[in-house]
């Protein structure tokens, strides 16, 4: 390895491809209510190996999306983002504000999936415009033929399992090349399922079990995602063979705690 590419390979650390790598689970936070970069630090010091900020289900700006990332970077826990759509436009602007992978919603078939990779990546894998010095290379400029492949081996590509055409498609869908990893949205499955929040479902169940032999044959790995209330099923389809935990939202971690110390003094005995 030349001395560029060590330089590179330093600069972009992706910490939770690593682990994944190595068969451990990894433990994210989203954020959803905090706009400032104080909740990257909040993470990383809880123990968090990633935090992805939900662009989906919030109201945060792009700024304050990048804000975010970099701070993530700099503290050395991997940013991912969940794009509103999966148009180009929010995919590659995702990350070119910092991101080090997206999580994309709503991807129904392999054609869906393929069209987030070439957003996701530069060519050949995919059709990612270059963007000169990223967040991500500490504002540096490398040669294209050296940053390019680096980054598209860093980036994360992250489908949303959440609907009922794409448990139907889950094998054509992981054999995508640029996939990284399937998250199972179990809310939004469930309810389309006709179950919603019925998470002991034989059927959600089986979705696990479905998905995770469709990634193990194909080199991905799987998510777990909606069951922050359930930590009990959670650890089932960890022990089944997930290796992503999507814990919960800073919005709930925040009044739960609330919640919880305002019952302390209210239980005080006179």
């Amino acid at each position: 390895m030349n001395t560029m590419s060590t330089q590179l390979s330093d600069i972009l650390r992706n910490h939770v491809k690593e682990k994944l790598a190595r068969g451990e689970v990894v433990a994210s936070m989203t954020v959803r209510l905090v706009r400032s970069i104080e909740i990257a630090r909040i993470a990383r010091t809880a123990g968090f190996d990633t935090l992805y900020i939900d662009v989906e289900h919030s109201s945060f700006s792009l700024d304050t999306t990048g804000q975010i990332c970099m701070a993530a970077l700099e503290v050395g826990i991997t940013p991912l983002v969940r794009v509103p759509t999966t148009r180009p436009e929010h995919v590659s602007r995702a990350l070119d504000g910092g991101a080090l992978g997206v999580i994309a919603p709503h991807v129904r078939s392999a054609e869906d999936a393929r069209k987030v990779v070439a957003a996701a990546k530069f060519p050949p894998l995919g059709e990612r415009s270059a963007a000169g010095g990223l967040p991500h290379l500490q504002f540096r400029s490398f040669p294209a033929r050296e940053a390019n492949p680096a980054l598209n081996d860093a980036t994360m590509v992250v489908v949303m399992m959440e609907t009922v055409a794409a448990l139907e498609r889950v094998e054509e869908i992981a054999a995508v090349e640029g996939i990284d990893m399937m998250l199972i949205g179990t809310n939004d499955l469930t309810a389309e399922m006709g179950i919603p929040g019925q998470y002991e479902h034989e059927k959600v169940h089986e979705a696990y079990t479905r998905t995770i032999a469709a990634c193990r044959k194909h080199g991905k790995h799987v998510g777990v995602g909606g069951l922050a209330s359930r930590p009990d099923l959670m650890a089932r389809f960890v022990q089944l063979g997930a290796r992503y935990v999507s814990t919960g939202t800073d919005l709930a971690f925040l009044i739960g705690a609330c919640t919880q110390k305002a019952k302390q003094v209210r239980e005080i005995k006179l």
